[in-house]
């Protein structure tokens, strides 16, 4: 796929990932346009392709009538990343608004389809594997994309959501012949994150001088923190080499505690404070960690970030662009909401 000759669309263009994502498109020569209702999304985050001309920005709700028409309208490319989500408080404690995402991609597929979209590439989530599998923190467990399966256990209100859009766009590839992919994001972090996710939000408790530092959980939860800049890498390769709407993991294979990152943090920081467990706050899964094997045969893809590496870079960037009045008003406030 040549990026110079495509139109590509990017849904929640101006978020954390799908900014991260125009940046890159552009690089290779894509013709971008994206829509976003800025409800997580800053468009600090495109404000110099904005100034440059570079992109087209829809600023709207997909779901109000004829939105999402006029979005899909002449694109070759739509990378579908628009969501109702949030941190793990947000996952835990909001059902409603993640299940509007049922209704957000069945209608941009729809859409797309109608609209003569050559390929759509969704944004998915490891919150689809079973809860079941995901249990103890003291077994090696690596989830491959096959565990997938009946009987589904998806994580809360979000994750059956993708695990609907996963399935939805299956049977639109095969009834109608569109050419997808599906990419399950694991625990993504870097610059522009925000803090209702959990490195973030351990980022910005240091920058504030919590003391102690309160950790969600007891600190034994397994994750695989993955970098930015190999989500992006993973996701265009999908555009490139997936027609057939198979869904792959695109996480590090690193099994990196709550615990450990905390401590990670407050070293690179020099931020001595002791650390308070919560046990009785959302936690998630005990032991979430890809198995990124199919990504490397399908894609030739494998992360080249390690979590220390992209860890100091996204404390680096925090620390340079933050400021704390506002980080202190509303980091409450965002641990659980949007």
């Amino acid at each position: 796929m040549f990026w110079d000759d495509r139109s590509t669309l990017v849904t929640g263009g101006a978020s954390f990932i799908g900014s991260h994502l125009v940046d890159a498109l552009l690089e290779r020569g894509s013709t971008v346009r994206i829509v976003d209702d800025l409800s997580s999304g800053t468009l600090e985050n495109i404000r110099d392709h904005i100034e440059g001309g570079r992109i087209e920005v829809i600023e709207a709700d997909l779901r109000e009538p004829g939105v999402c028409r006029k979005a899909c309208a002449g694109m070759d490319v739509v990378f579908h990343l628009a969501a109702d989500h949030g941190g793990r408080g947000y996952v835990d404690l909001h059902q409603a608004g993640p299940a509007s995402n049922l209704f957000l991609d069945g209608l941009v597929f729809s859409e797309a389809l109608k609209g003569g979209v050559d390929k759509v590439v969704f944004a998915s989530s490891g919150c689809v594997y079973p809860n079941y599998v995901q249990t103890d923190p003291e077994e090696e467990v690596y989830l491959t994309e096959d565990i997938v399966k009946p009987p589904h256990d998806a994580d809360n209100m979000y994750g059956w959501a993708k695990l609907m859009g996963e399935l939805t766009l299956e049977a639109y590839h095969r009834e109608y012949g569109l050419k997808a992919a599906s990419c399950r994001y694991f625990t993504v972090y870097g610059p522009r994150g925000v803090e209702n996710h959990a490195v973030i939000a351990m980022i910005a408790k240091a920058f504030l001088g919590h003391d102690p530092i309160e950790i969600w959980g007891d600190g034994t939860q397994i994750r695989n923190w993955t970098y930015i800049d190999d989500i992006v890498k993973g996701t265009i390769l999908a555009a490139e080499k997936i027609d057939d709407a198979t869904a792959v993991n695109l996480g590090t294979m690193e099994r990196v505690t709550v615990m450990d990152a905390i401590q990670m943090v407050l070293e690179h920081t020099g931020h001595d404070a002791e650390i308070k467990t919560r046990p009785d706050m959302p936690t998630g899964p005990l032991n979430r960690v890809a198995d990124n094997a199919l990504a490397r045969k399908l894609l030739d893809w494998e992360p080249e970030v390690s979590f220390k590496e992209g860890l100091h870079r996204t404390i680096d960037w925090y620390y340079r662009t933050r400021e704390e009045d506002e980080v202190r008003a509303t980091l409450e406030r965002i641990l659980t909401e949007r």
